[in-house]
């Protein structure tokens, strides 16, 4: 039997740090650094309660449990997987979604909103009836605004299937059939012609200057659900333009569009952009009202 010099949590986690950062891996899946990272994925590939560590450093393990963690800690370090990948889990919240390569890693500055049911620019959460979600990717943002505003019908839309698949599978685990529609289209092609209180939207935005300098992780997710064009606006005004057609008259959209507020401005500003407070500032996340898209 091949040995190691690790026996415990506490002695895997310090090796995945350092191995880490030797590595320069770049977190931006989730975790915030090399210490954030090990440590959801030995607790993962161990089956412990991710939100308790200290109780288990110094468990001694068995030998296949050493060998698993350390070819997880491999697989990370070498191919620069983005761990959601590995674990096949991702986290909003406190909501885990199924992930794998077919669909981008769930991160989200709109999914900070929704708990608070997008107020106060909604002033009832119960009386939003139907909501459009365009570029859903793993469905993520769909399923929770469906238990945000309870009383909704949210269409869930993607132009990929492989998308959809994944967005199926998460609705199926929140048992939100029938409420959370997966739809296949590229953008409003195939949506349904109703009236929507809701239009939200984290599409693809990187410009084609941010794509050419992606770190290694960003390259395992899909690129469609990244590049924006060259001011990567380019899906976002075919969302702005047509989206007026489809809210009701106190319908409100809302878009991420992550660090390109400079080109959305230069973009859209004439119409007078609401940018909505997040954790990362006031430059993530805009929002338009059904009159201003109309005028």
């Amino acid at each position: 039997m091949i040995t190691t010099p690790f026996s415990t949590p506490r002695d895997l986690l310090r090796h995945a740090v350092s191995r880490f950062n030797a590595a320069k891996l770049f977190f931006g899946h989730g975790s915030s650094d090399a210490l954030d990272e090990a440590a959801y994925l030995i607790l993962h590939t161990l089956h412990l309660p991710l939100d308790k560590l200290d109780p288990f450093l110094d468990a001694k393990l068995l030998p296949e449990e050493v060998h698993q963690v350390l070819a997880v800690i491999e697989r990370r370090a070498v191919a620069r997987v983005p761990a959601a990948y590995i674990t096949h889990q991702a986290w909003l919240g406190s909501y885990a979604f199924y992930v794998d390569e077919r669909v981008l890693v769930p991160r989200s500055f709109i999914a900070e909103l929704i708990p608070e049911s997008f107020s106060p620019w909604v002033e009832d959460a119960f009386a939003v009836d139907n909501i459009l979600e365009l570029c859903t990717g793993s469905g993520c943002l769909a399923i929770m605004m469906a238990d945000a505003f309870p009383n909704s019908v949210v269409d869930a839309i993607d132009i990929s299937t492989d998308a959809l698949a994944v967005a199926e599978q998460n609705i199926r685990d929140y048992k939100l059939e029938g409420r959370v529609n997966p739809i296949a289209s590229d953008l409003y092609a195939n949506v349904p012609f109703k009236k929507y209180d809701l239009i939200v939207s984290n599409p693809p935005y990187v410009n084609s200057a941010s794509m050419a300098a992606l770190p290694p992780e960003y390259l395992h997710e899909p690129q469609i659900g990244l590049a924006g064009g060259d001011d990567g606006m380019d899906l976002v005004r075919k969302i702005v333009e047509g989206a007026a057609d489809y809210l009701t008259p106190n319908g409100i959209l809302m878009v991420e569009i992550g660090n390109e507020r400079e080109y959305a401005e230069a973009a859209f500003g004439h119409l007078g952009l609401t940018w909505v407070t997040t954790s990362a500032g006031d430059d993530m996340v805009f929002l338009l009202s059904a009159d201003q898209l109309r005028k």
